[in-house]
Formats: C-alpha cells, sequence, structure tokens
C-alpha cells in the first residue's frame, strides 16, 4: 500500500503538468487565430494586386503591339535602304574599277583581284536581275579585259623570271647524288618565292574565276624552252670548255672549280678515250726499249713498220685529226651522259614547280608536254649515236662504236629514275628510252659481230706487215678493243644477250637465266656470252695470224712473228681481267698460248741449223793426232769454217732487224740460242782450232766463241 505523503507528491505533480499542458494549448490557439488573420490578409492582398496587374495587362498590350509594328516596318526600311545601296554599287562598280583593271596587276595584284571580284559580282548580279540593262555589257567587257590583264601578268611573270638553269648549278646537282657524306640538297630555285605567290594566285583565279586553261598552255611552253635551252646550254659548256681548255668541267672528269661549291666527282664511265691512252702506250713503249708501266706488254723492240710509227706520230698530235676526232667524240659522250642525268634531274624540279602552279587534273598532261621539247632532243642525239656507230661499223671504224657502251650503260642505270619521273605522261612518252635502249643494244651487238668478223676475215696481208716481226696492228686493236669490253661487262653481255645470241655460241638458254625481256638475262649467263664471244675474237685472231704469217717467206721471220703475238696476246689477257673472263668458258687458253709461244720458238731455233750443222760433230772428219791431213780432209774443214762464218754472219745480219718486244723472251731466246752455238761451235774450235788446215788460219778462224755469243747477243736489236 502506498504511503499517504507519496500518493500526495505525486498528485500534485501530476496537476502541475496538466496545467502546464493547459497554458500550451491556449497559446496554441491563439497562434492559429492570429495565423488565420494572417492568410485572410494575404489572400485580400494578392486579391487586389492580381486585379491591378489585370488593369495593367489590359492596357500595356496593346501599346506593345503597336511598338513591334513600329520596330518592324523599321527595319525593312532599313533593310529596304540597304539592298538599295547594294543595287546602287553595282551600277559604281564599272566607274570605281575601271582605272584599275586598265592599269594592270603589275605590283598590286591583292588590289587587282579584289576588284575583279566585284566586277564578277556584278556581272552576276546583272544577268540574274537585268540581263538587258546596258550596265551588264559594261561589267563584261571590264570583266573580259581583267582577265586577258591577269593572263597577259600570268605570262609576263613566267616569262620574265624563268631562267635558264647554269651548267656550273646542273652539275652540281648531278654530282651530288653520289656524294657519300651528308650534306644538303643543291636546290633549283626556278622562280623567286615572291613571283611564285602571284603565279599562284593568278592560276587558281584563272581555273576558279575565268574558265581559261589557256595559261597552261603559256606555262609548258615558257618552262620547257628553259628546260631545253638549260640542257643545251650544259651541253654547249662541255664543247667550250673543252675547245678552250682541252679538259671541260664535268663530275665526271676530276677538276676544281673556283666558282662553284666544291663538290665530288662522278665516276666517269669508260670511254675512247681509255683506249687511246692504251694505244699510245703501245705506240710509245714500243719504240723505246727502256719504257714500261702500261697495262699491255712494254712492246720494247726495234724498227717499228711506218703503220706505227705514223700511229704513235697522229696520237701524239693534239691538233692531228684523229686525236681531234677521238677527243670530240669522247667530250659529245661526256656531254649527252651528263645531259640525260641533267634531264632527269631538271624534270623532276619542274614536276614539283608544276604541282602547285597547274590543277591537279591537269599535271600530268601539262608535264608531258612540258619534257616533249627536250626529250625528244636527247632521243635524236641518242638516235644520231646510233646512225653515225651504224656507219662506223660500215667503216669497220669500231673505236667509234666505243662511245655507245658507256651510254647504253647511262642509259640503263638512269632508266629506273626515268620511269619514275615519266609516271602518268603518255605511253609514247614512256616509250622512247626503251626504244633507244634497244636500238643501242642492237646496235652494240651489231658492232660485236662485226668485229669478230672484221677480226676474221681482215685481208690485209702483204702492205701492213711489220717487216721486223713485231705485233701486228690487227692483234693490238682487237686485245684493246676487248679490254674496253671489262668496263663494260654486263653493258656487252646484255647486247649479246639482248640478240638471243646463244644459239650462235651454243650455249642453251636455262629458264631460270632469263625472264620476259632479253634485257633480263642473269649476269652470270651474260657472262658465258662475253666470254664465249671474246673466245671467238681471240680465236679468229690466231687463225688470221696464222694466215698473215705466210707473207714472210722466212720461216723464222714467221715464228718470231707468231711468237710476238701470241705473247702480247698471253700477257695482256694475263695483265688484264680477260683471263679470268676467257677461262669462264674455255679453262685451256693460257696453257695453249705458252704451248704455240714454245712451238713457234722452236720453229726459230731450227734457222739457226744450216749454222751449226756446219760444225756439228757428226759431220766433221775423223783423223788421227799428229799423222799429216790430207788435201781433202784440209778442204772440208776448211768448207766447215767458212760456212759456219758466212751462216753466222747472215743470220746475225738479218736477225738483228727482227724485234722481240718482250724482254724476259728476247732474253731467253737469245741465250738459249747463244747457249747452242757456243757450245757446239766451242767443240769444233777446240778440235780444229790448232789443227794446221791451213796457211792462213786468221781467214778461217774469224771469231772466239766469245765473240759469237756477243755477236748473238745483239739479235733483235737495231741499236747495237
Amino acid at each position: 500500500m502506498i504511503p499517504p505523503q507519496e500518493a500526495s507528491a505525486r498528485r500534485r505533480e501530476i496537476e502541475d503538468k496538466l496545467k502546464q499542458e493547459e497554458e500550451t494549448l491556449s497559446f496554441i490557439r491563439d497562434s492559429l487565430e492570429k495565423s488565420d488573420q494572417l492568410t485572410k490578409n494575404m489572400v485580400s492582398i494578392l486579391s487586389s494586386f492580381e486585379s491591378r496587374l489585370m488593369k495593367l495587362e489590359n492596357s500595356i498590350i496593346p501599346v506593345h503591339k503597336q511598338t513591334e509594328n513600329l520596330q518592324r516596318l523599321q527595319e525593312n526600311v532599313e533593310k529596304t535602304l540597304s539592298c538599295l545601296d547594294h543595287v546602287i554599287s553595282y551600277y559604281h562598280v564599272a566607274s570605281d574599277t575601271e582605272k584599275i583593271i586598265r592599269e594592270g596587276p603589275t605590283g598590286r595584284l591583292e588590289e587587282y583581284l579584289g576588284s575583279m571580284a566585284k566586277i564578277q559580282k556584278a556581272v552576276e548580279y546583272f544577268q540574274d536581275n537585268s540581263p538587258d540593262s546596258p550596265e551588264l555589257n559594261k561589267v563584261k567587257l571590264l570583266f573580259e579585259r581583267g582577265k586577258e590583264s591577269l593572263e597577259s601578268e600570268f605570262r609576263s611573270l613566267m616569262t620574265r623570271h624563268s631562267k635558264v638553269v647554269s651548267p656550273v648549278l646542273i652539275l652540281d646537282l648531278i654530282s651530288g647524288d653520289d656524294e657519300l657524306e651528308v650534306q644538303e640538297d643543291v636546290g633549283l630555285e626556278h622562280l623567286p618565292e615572291s613571283v611564285l605567290q602571284d603565279v599562284v594566285r593568278i592560276s587558281r583565279w584563272l581555273v576558279e574565276y575565268g574558265r581559261n586553261q589557256d595559261f597552261m598552255n603559256v606555262y609548258y611552253q615558257i618552262r620547257s624552252s628553259q628546260l631545253d635551252r638549260s640542257i643545251k646550254g650544259l651541253k654547249e659548256h662541255f664543247r667550250k670548255s673543252s675547245s678552250s681548255s682541252g679538259v671541260p668541267y664535268s663530275p665526271a672528269i676530276p677538276n676544281k672549280r673556283k666558282d662553284t661549291p666544291t663538290k665530288k666527282p662522278i665516276k666517269r664511265p669508260g670511254t675512247i678515250r681509255k683506249a687511246q691512252n692504251l694505244l699510245k702506250q703501245y705506240s710509245q713503249h714500243g719504240l723505246d726499249g727502256k719504257k714500261g708501266g702500261s697495262n699491255l706488254i712494254p712492246l720494247e723492240g726495234h724498227e717499228h713498220d711506218f703503220r706505227v710509227k705514223h700511229l704513235s706520230e697522229a696520237l701524239n698530235d693534239k691538233h692531228g685529226p684523229l686525236a681531234g676526232r677521238d677527243d670530240m667524240l669522247d667530250v659529245e659522250t661526256d656531254a649527252y651522259i651528263h645531259c640525260v642525268s641533267a634531264f632527269v634531274k631538271l624534270a623532276q624540279s619542274e614536276y614539283q614547280l608544276l604541282l602547285g602552279i597547274i590543277p591537279e587534273h591537269h599535271q600530268k598532261k601539262t608535264f608531258d608536254s612540258l619534257i616533249q621539247d627536250a626529250l625528244d632532243g636527247l632521243m635524236l642525239e641518242g638516235e644520231n649515236i646510233v646512225s653515225a656507230a651504224r656507219k662506223a661499223i660500215i667503216r669497220h671504224d669500231f673505236s667509234t662504236v666505243l662511245t655507245v657502251f658507256p651510254i647504253l650503260r647511262h642509259l640503263k642505270q638512269t632508266k629506273p629514275e626515268f620511269d619514275h619521273v615519266l609516271q602518268g605522261t603518255a605511253a609514247s612518252t614512256k616509250n622512247k628510252l626503251p626504244g633507244l635502249i634497244t636500238s643501242m643494244e642492237t646496235i652494240g651487238a651489231k658492232a660485236l659481230e662485226d668485229f669478230a668478223d672484221n677480226i676474221k676475215n681482215d685481208p690485209d696481208k702483204e702492205y701492213n706487215m711489220p717487216k721486223d716481226g713485231t705485233v701486228h696492228e690487227l692483234t693490238s686493236n682487237a686485245i684493246l678493243f676487248l679490254q674496253q669490253l671489262l668496263d663494260f661487262q654486263e653493258t656487252a653481255g646484255a647486247m649479246l644477250a639482248s640478240q638471243v645470241l646463244g644459239d650462235t655460241y651454243n650455249i642453251p638458254l636455262d629458264p631460270r637465266e632469263t625472264s620476259s625481256s632479253a634485257t633480263s638475262y642473269s649476269s652470270e649467263f651474260s657472262k658465258r656470252l662475253l666470254s664465249t664471244y671474246i673466245c671467238k675474237v681471240l680465236g679468229n685472231l690466231q687463225l688470221n695470224l696464222l694466215s698473215k704469217s705466210k707473207v714472210y717467206e722466212d720461216p723464222a721471220l714467221s715464228a718470231i712473228f707468231l711468237h710476238n703475238n701470241y705473247n702480247y696476246i698471253l700477257k695482256s689477257l694475263e695483265k688484264s681481267e680477260l683471263i679470268q673472263l676467257v677461262a669462264v668458258t674455255q679453262k685451256t687458253a693460257e696453257r695453249s698460248y705458252r704451248e704455240h709461244i714454245e712451238q713457234q720458238i722452236q720453229t726459230y731455233q731450227r734457222s739457226w741449223l744450216k749454222v751449226t750443222d756446219y760444225i756439228a760433230e757428226k759431220n766433221l772428219p775423223v783423223f788421227q793426232p799428229g799423222v799429216k791431213l790430207r788435201d781433202k780432209e784440209r778442204q772440208m774443214i776448211k768448207e766447215r769454217f767458212k760456212g759456219f762464218n758466212d751462216g753466222l754472219e747472215e743470220l746475225c745480219k738479218i736477225q738483228k732487224a727482227w724485234a722481240i718486244p718482250d724482254t724476259e723472251q728476247r732474253d731467253k731466246i737469245r741465250q738459249a740460242q747463244k747457249n747452242i752455238v757456243k757450245e757446239t761451235y766451242g767443240t769444233f774450235l777446240h778440235r780444229y782450232g790448232s789443227v794446221p788446215f791451213t796457211k792462213n788460219p786468221e781467214k778461217y778462224i774469224k771469231y772466239r766463241v766469245e765473240q759469237v755469243g756477243d755477236m748473238i747477243e745483239r739479235l733483235f736489236d737495231t741499236s747495237a
């Protein structure tokens, strides 16, 4: 049971809380009443505001609409005035721009093109809105006059600023390709940058607005002329330099210049100049037994016939007809080779220039037209070279034909660049170089075959034979010609292969060695063809020499002649790469020549039998020492001495005038003969020198053994 005190305290606590709740409730009632009153006041205010807004809207909207209409009317008036001003401006275009058009675009291209734009818009306006207006005719005439002035300015800029490329710059441009070290490219500035920009702007305007393509014809005609003149200038540079100094500057000839940057020269292709030098060495060394150093075996012999002497004089005469002709051929060859390279470089440069000036769909056609004159000139000159070679073959002037070889090699080396430059041109343009290459290959193959036939059928047997039995001109010419082919092995082999000469040389054609074109034979097959050809020439030469040797009445001189020629051929083959080429198809060639040489030496030695037979032991009389000789025996001994003396003197007199150019061979032959004769004569003299076969022994015993050796030592020596 809860105590009374706790119940009383609990009651008071509840009563206090109840009183607080009643107060709170009373406060909330008062607040709600105030809130209702405020709400009523706000609603009243909003209702009043809404009423006022409606009144304002009803009064403002009409005003706004009127203002909007007024603004629209104002805009229409302004637009109308602007259109009127614009239209009126077209009527003033002719008068505003006439002076500018009349004065032309020179020096004011930007302003001029701006005026042309105004005129063009005026033309379009009148055509669309007033086609019968006299103003249309005015602006049309002004537009045409302006277009003509732009065309004229285009022509004038191209003409005034297109310059011929100097030969020196072209040669530097060509030589830049073969530089090993990295260096800046030699650039060509065909037009100044400011001029180029004007030309480009005019060309674009003429294409876009002028609807005119005539300027493209003007462009290619002017640039074509400059290209052609640049190449002709290079050729003339070679001619003038050659005539003034004898040695034109070219990347093919090491020669420093003061007026251009130093460039490394292009390695010069072999030409007939090398043949001239070799032939000079042949003639010069043949006249002096102490000179040497040639690629050929020095001809250190004695009396050369008039042919060799005349040839030497002609070659050493700088003003002689032979030297002059060959020097000119050499210059022409060098000039043509460099003109071909120049064409490629200049054509590439022209194409780059053309790209920024001519519209894309006209570029190939314009470029094709641009290069025609220069290309036709090169092709014509090439055909002239072929024609000259053809005539030279008829004259059997094969040194002239050698000019075709370096040119053909260069054309083949340059063909990939040619093909790249001529991409997109007409088929007739692309086929010009291959056609020339084919012509040169054909004439080259013809020259090779005719040369081989000429070696075989050379009819000169009596009037051009060396009296001293030295090397025949036919031999030296044949070797010189073959040595020239060493510089052009691939070219000469391709010539032979291009004519499908495999059947001629009995060389089977392996399908792996050929492709679709004759010029694509493998290098190994071409090498075998060339080797077979060289062997054919050497075989023909040997047959001809055998035939010529029969002209000599003395078999010994005939043997010396064949010995000299065979030895010359062998030494020439050994001192060059010819022996390696020959060995490709003829492994025993070297041994065969040595056997022929030895055979001729033995034939020559037999000429001394008529001397040694007089004193040979088998032909001597037999007698007993101390026994008096009979008259018959004394007479026989006298005849032996006299026969030996007369034979020795006769042979030494005759053979002293003969020549053996090779020092080693000459010494070998003389030493062998000296040993044989001295031994035989020494034995004879020992046996009969003290025999009383005559009262005048000095009449018969004319020579000591040493004197006989000295006489033989002077054989083949006209100076003795």
